[in-house]
């Protein structure tokens, strides 16, 4: 019996295919294998990064003690560009390019001096501060008589603001295209911002307040879940009755949807309440996103489009502002900040439960930046400046080592560096944005942070 030829050219088709398939499976194995590694849940006081931070934070020097009165200043200047940039703000947005001003954005800045140290507090109107214009910032701010070492720096993190500042896939996907000439003008606005704030600089009295906002604000992995809720002010007065504000709050700067097919530049609801702040009170203000991991401002009503904005803000501004004109002012000279260059374990961004990326590919798609703690001393308050989203949940782990030393905390986000979320380390195998996609160095970090909080607040 002969066998029919177009049955054994079925038949070597078919072995083909499957050969094929066979090799396409195993090439994938092979990719997979060489991709990903297990998740490495040694505890972090066992490891080597936490024994070299832990002996930078003991190798700090105690700051000097003041000289002379506390002296400020404070200036902004416009960083809107004079071109569409893609929009900084993750999700939906894509890095698609912002198309009408909805609302400038700046880089306000309040320069403060007691003879023996100078600081800048720098409140820039973005997603973050950019890890690429804190390098930048590195290199250049001896051009203004600084270092690193003597700047604060946060962001309000609307997530309509400018981007095009992050290179690499996982920048381009949370800020569009990079764009290296928009980097060194938005270090170049933040000097100038520098510069004229020293040259109106005073001496000033201080005074702190906060008002509960949790009203305004709730747990987005948990609705019933607790949250950071005040609303922190530390205002400054000098002897002509010029007034400069700083405030912190938790909620994310999320409420503006820009209208369908029409990208909006925005600062969201943080420009509204600054805004509210200066009309009210005739002075300047500046706002910093605080404790904002896993909470989301609560929005009555419509949250499509611009109305939101203005009402969230009027809400925050009905609280906050009868009590701006009461706070109490006086002489208070303590100014000190310390910079503490945290190792971290290896980036663990995870595909599923167990398994993460190699380290070395995360890198490639997102970059190898420096990331440090801040603590800085400022009167009556200290602020802790954080590289990431740092979850309203860890605060009152850090609070009691403030309180200790009679002083109101502040805790900030977005220093400089960008690790991306720090949350409780008890979610961190949950199936959440925050605590597996945004997850980026691994378990313990949320004890790793506040430990080290706690340590910089111990030198001030």
């Amino acid at each position: 019996m002969q066998n029919n030829p177009s049955s054994i050219h079925r038949m070597r088709y078919f072995r083909f295919i499957v050969k094929l398939l066979l090799g396409l499976v195993l090439l994938l194995l092979l990719l997979i294998a060489a991709s990903v590694v297990p998740i490495d849940e040694t505890p972090y006081r066992q490891t080597d990064f936490y024994r070299q931070t832990k002996a930078r934070l003991a190798a700090l020097p105690l700051p000097p003690k003041p000289t002379a009165p506390l002296q400020a200043g404070w200036a902004k200047v416009n960083i809107t560009p004079a071109y569409t940039t893609p929009t900084g703000g993750y999700g939906v947005r894509r890095g698609k390019h912002w198309t009408t001003v909805h609302d400038s954005v700046f880089v306000r800045t309040m320069v403060f001096s007691n003879g023996s140290n100078t600081v800048a507090v720098l409140a820039l109107d973005l997603l973050i501060t950019p890890p690429t214009v804190a390098a930048q910032l590195k290199k250049r701010l001896p051009e203004v008589g600084l270092t690193w070492d003597n700047v604060y720096s946060g962001a309000i993190h609307s997530h309509n603001s400018v981007g095009g500042w992050a290179p690499g896939l996982v920048g381009e996907l949370i800020a569009g295209d990079f764009d290296e000439k928009l980097v060194g003008r938005l270090t170049d606005a933040i000097l100038q911002s520098i510069r004229l704030a020293k040259q109106r600089m005073d001496p000033v009295t201080v005074g702190y307040d906060e008002v509960d906002g949790t009203p305004f604000i709730h747990n987005r992995r948990d609705d019933s879940g607790p949250v950071d809720g005040p609303i922190r002010t530390l205002k400054f007065r000098k002897a002509s009755g010029e007034t400069a504000y700083l405030c912190t709050f938790s909620g994310h700067a999320t409420i503006y949807r820009a209208v369908e097919g029409a990208g909006h530049l925005s600062r969201d609801y943080p420009g509204a309440l600054v805004d509210r702040i200066e009309r009210a009170t005739g002075g300047f203000a500046a706002f910093m996103a605080g404790a904002v991991g896993t909470t989301s401002p609560r929005v009555e009503g419509d949250s499509d489009g611009r109305k939101p904005v203005a009402r969230y803000a009027d809400s925050l501004a009905r609280r906050l502002l009868p009590r701006l004109s009461a706070i109490q002012t006086r002489p208070d000279s303590a100014l000190a900040l310390l910079t503490l260059p945290l190792s971290l374990r290896e980036p663990h961004a995870r595909i599923a439960d167990g398994w993460r990326l190699r380290p070395g590919l995360f890198l490639s798609f997102y970059g190898d930046y420096p990331s440090e703690l801040k603590a800085l001393r400022l009167g009556p308050a200290l602020l802790l400046g954080t590289p990431c989203d740092f979850s309203g949940e860890l605060v009152p782990d850090v609070l009691p080592a403030a309180q200790q030393r009679g002083l109101h905390l502040m805790v900030t986000s977005f220093d400089g560096g960008y690790v991306g979320y720090i949350t409780p380390d008890r979610y961190y195998h949950e199936k959440h944005y925050e605590t597996r996609d945004m997850n980026w160095f691994g378990p313990g970090n949320g004890a790793y942070f506040t430990e080290m909080m706690r340590g910089l607040a111990g030198k001030l």
